[in-house]
């Protein structure tokens, strides 16, 4: 038998869809992704060696790289079937490399192929016209490669050095980063203005009820600030107030509306956290499924085409497909004379590659749906919906504008409503409104009674209505990623990742599904905006992204791109290495001020320290961070957290200098006081008095121990056994100390208070069915209950002072269920891996088998 043909892609799901399509002569392997990428650490890049690369595996990819290798060796030809974007060429190309050092392409053909689509018609397609790799793609995500780990190697040190604390930096992130935290400046400076409208309640001559708006008043047209107050309001009321108002005027125009382009990636993105609350990684992860396919009525078949892609155009077949499914299932009233065409409107789009949509228009979401998961289902409904509107007739509006008024140019009062004529495309789909639009509605979606010139109406009541000008809202993922793409920065394949890198570098955090930049963030972005300006400059980082386009096109070489922007770069670099970290925090301290030094109602001064009432807070840094520090110090020690909590009032800054003594412990004597630790406040008893007796007692314990250390040193020595440690010299025992429970307000804790904590961790009883000892007490991660060796977390509703027997038993049950659960589903995972690769064993143990036939 004639040695296979091997055939790589990334992921064991496409292979195992891939392998359905091509036969007995292809066997298909996964790369799991990169092969191999560039060392964290120094030297990966060397500019100075004309930008040579340091590459070596990934942290699971040896045994991947072996086995690739080891099948080659016995094919004949190599397909590489990777992505059909700049990730994919890459990976093939890595994947070349290292065939090519051990010599394994030698007398051997090498081939790229690409398909848009996971079909049975699509891999044939693009097996039967396999290319060589595209060199000029290759060069293009070296380049980008290059520049991001440049960036993020010699920024991210600086940052380590000026700023103790802070994590690393990347290219787009900290851009990303800078728009988070510019909106929160916007926000935070924000001053509310104040302005009035008028809405009067009319009815027609029919007596059916419409509103109108207040347009013109005293001849003039009012503009949005022009009603200032109150007064200027019942000033126009007054006005209006007894007039003889009628029709004076009808407008009416037709509208027509346009189905919205099939998806690419940040509109899929968009949409998908809009409509189904997912987030970009989670649509992504679905894409994905969806696109590498599912087995239906046992064919495993790709539902979506490639899901990144900013090219909003369809295959000849896919519109053939829609205006099938669309004459036949809604008639021909919804179908458009020609093929609509569409354009991407994103900067620097490649038009690369089509759009995202179903392979097959005909299968429908509610077939799909009985052969994937819910969150699956969701997407795909949502991609062949927006497919299917995309071809879809306009959506036509008759809209009406009336002018009411008493024939004078006085008061003018305006109606405006608008009824939908004809659906069109929104009776199968319609684009979310955009999120950050916070107004009051739309009037023109209001429908009016009807209406002629010259009809009287009657005036029933006018409605003054206060407004305030709102601040711009923050940035959702949807909204982040639009706003990327208009200014040109990333790419489809970049945009999920760059929020998370934010995310799991604890830069923001998501509140209400909007991005809150944290102050460790605020801290870098207004750093790097002070010393590195050209490098978070959003026009910079979009020309960058075009000069990576210029190179994937052929016409830039990669290294000149990578010579101009390192001369200026390492320039800047090395202007920040004379800085001293008083310089640092001068500057943060002023640009950061209004944020963490905002103004007090009282008008008094905010920088005044809480503690000694006459220095003054300012910004620090120390080896964990920046933090909020007295300008006495080490003569006053307040310091506070970047974020205080409400219940840190003054009172409980004052125990930064002094501690407040709550009493004396009954039993003992000793003096128990309030205190204010870095960690916040809590409790402590002054340690027991020690005497010469006591201490003798201690070391009298300790020498017998120290003898039987060394008894067991002996026989471990003679067991050829690893020796026990050595007993710790005793200590004389120190004060006992307990943090408050979260959320206790300093000024309510009492002396009898502090005992019962101090007394933790407390006997709660003892378990009925184990006749086990259960206890309660405070960690590191909060109240718990201690019991047969295991920990449970007590229940935010549930009071750690007083939760009984009864509750405890039930707490540890249900702790104990979530937990068998977790160990049930990961016993099941492992178990279904264990018997894939027993199947997949047996499989090529039986192939080994089957006969060779003889000449």
């Amino acid at each position: 038998m004639s040695a296979p043909n091997i055939v790589i892609v990334e992921s064991p799901a496409k292979a195992k869809t891939i392998n359905k399509y091509l036969g007995p002569d292809y066997e298909v392997l996964a790369s799991y992704g990169h092969v191999r990428d560039l060392p964290p650490k120094d030297g990966s890049v060397q500019p100075d060696d004309d930008f040579a690369m340091r590459w070596q595996p990934g942290d699971r990819a040896e045994k991947t790289i072996r086995d690739i290798k080891s099948a080659v060796k016995k094919a004949k030809a190599v397909y590489l079937a990777t992505d059909p974007d700049r990730e994919g060429e890459a990976i093939s190309w890595h994947i070349k490399e290292l065939l090519a050092e051990d010599k394994l392409l030698d007398g051997r053909g090498l081939y790229r192929v690409t398909f848009n689509e996971i079909t049975k018609n699509a891999v044939q397609d693009a097996f039967a016209h396999a290319r060589d790799l595209d060199e000029h793609l290759v060069e293009a995500y070296l380049a980008r490669r290059a520049l991001d780990y440049l960036v993020g190697f010699n920024i991210s040190p600086v940052l380590w050095r000026k700023l103790p604390g802070s994590r690393s930096a990347g290219r787009v992130q900290s851009v990303a980063l800078r728009l988070i935290c510019e909106r929160e400046a916007e926000i935070e400076k924000f001053a509310p203005q104040e302005y009035w409208s008028i809405e009067a309640r009319l009815k027609n001559p029919d007596g059916v009820p419409f509103t109108a708006r207040l347009t013109h008043l005293a001849g003039n047209k009012l503009d949005k600030f022009d009603l200032k107050s109150q007064a200027d309001a019942d000033h126009a009321v007054t006005r209006i107030q007894n007039k003889a108002l009628s029709v004076q005027k009808i407008e009416k125009k037709q509208a027509r509306r346009n189905p919205p382009p099939p998806f690419i990636t940040s509109t899929l993105q968009q949409e998908a956290s809009r409509k189904l609350y997912f987030s970009a990684s989670q649509t992504m992860r679905n894409a994905q499924r969806l696109y590498e396919g599912v087995e239906i009525g046992g064919d495993t078949v790709g539902l979506i085409t490639y899901m990144r892609t900013d090219g909003t155009t369809l295959s000849e077949e896919a519109v053939g497909q829609c205006r099938g499914v669309i004459k036949s299932k809604y008639g021909d009233k919804y179908l458009p004379d020609a093929p609509r065409l569409y354009k991407s409107k994103a900067k620097n789009a490649q038009e690369a590659h089509e759009a995202i949509r179903p392979t097959d228009l005909n299968r429908l979401p509610e077939e799909v749906a009985k052969y994937v998961d819910e969150q699956q289902a969701k997407l795909y409904d949502l991609i062949w919906k927006r497919t299917m509107a995309s071809q879809m007739e306009n959506a036509v509006f008759d809209q009406v504008r009336a002018d009411i008024s008493d024939g004078t140019d006085d008061v003018i009062l305006r109606a405006t409503g608008s009824v939908i004529t004809f659906d069109g495309f929104l009776t199968l789909y319609q684009e979310s409104d955009n999120e950050d639009d916070d107004g009051d509605g739309k009037e023109e979606d209001r429908r009016l009674p009807p209406l002629h010139e010259g009809d009287a109406t009657r005036l029933s009541g006018i409605d003054p209505n206060q407004h305030f000008t709102q601040p711009p809202p923050r940035f959702s993922e949807a909204s982040l990623v639009k706003r990327l793409e208009e200014l040109g920065i990333g790419r489809p394949s970049t945009y999920a990742s760059i929020m998370q890198v934010l995310k799991d570098r604890n830069y923001v955090t998501l509140d209400k599904r909007r991005f809150v930049p944290e102050d460790r963030g605020r801290i870098v972005t207004t750093f790097l905006m002070k010393f590195f300006t050209r490098y978070v400059d959003y026009d910079f980082t979009a020309e960058l992204e075009e000069e990576l386009d210029i190179i994937a096109n052929g016409d830039l070489h990669w290294k000149e791109a990578l010579r101009l922007f390192w001369k200026d770069f390492h320039k800047a670099v090395e202007e920040t290495k004379p800085l001293t970290i008083t310089e640092v925090i001068d500057h943060l301290n002023v640009e950061l001020a209004p944020h963490f030094f905002p103004q007090k109602e009282d008008g008094g001064d905010p920088r005044k320290c809480p503690a000694c009432d006459d220095g003054q807070l300012s910004l620090k840094l120390g080896k964990f961070g920046a933090f909020i520090g007295c300008s006495h110090y080490p003569d006053c020690k307040f310091t506070r957290p970047l974020v205080v909590k409400d219940e840190d009032g003054d009172e409980a800054a004052k125990l930064s200098n002094e501690p407040k003594e709550l009493g004396k412990d009954p039993a003992t004597g000793r003096t128990v006081t309030l205190r204010r630790g870095p960690y916040g406040p809590y409790v402590q008893i002054d340690a027991p008095p020690e005497n010469a007796e006591d201490e003798a007692q201690r070391m009298k314990e300790y020498d017998a121990a120290i003898e039987e250390w060394k008894e067991a040193k002996k026989v471990a020595k003679a067991a050829g056994e690893k020796a026990p440690k050595k007993p710790p010299k005793p200590k004389a025992p120190g004060p006992k100390r307990q943090g408050l429970p979260q959320g206790t307000n300093v000024a309510d804790v009492t002396l009898e208070m502090a005992l019962e904590l101090l007394a933790l961790p407390r006997e709660v009883g003892i378990h009925p069915e184990t006749g086990k000892k259960i206890t309660a007490g405070i960690g590191r991660f909060g109240p718990f209950l201690y019991h047969d060796s295991t920990y449970s977390s007590i229940p935010k509703d549930d009071d750690l002072m007083s939760i009984g027997i009864n509750r405890a038993v039930v707490v540890i049950a249900e702790a104990a269920e979530k937990r068998a659960a977790r160990e049930a589903a990961k016993a099941a995972k492992a178990e279904g891996k264990e018997t894939a690769a027993k199947k997949k064993a047996a499989k090529k143990k039986t192939a080994k088998k089957k006969p060779v036939s003889k000449k």
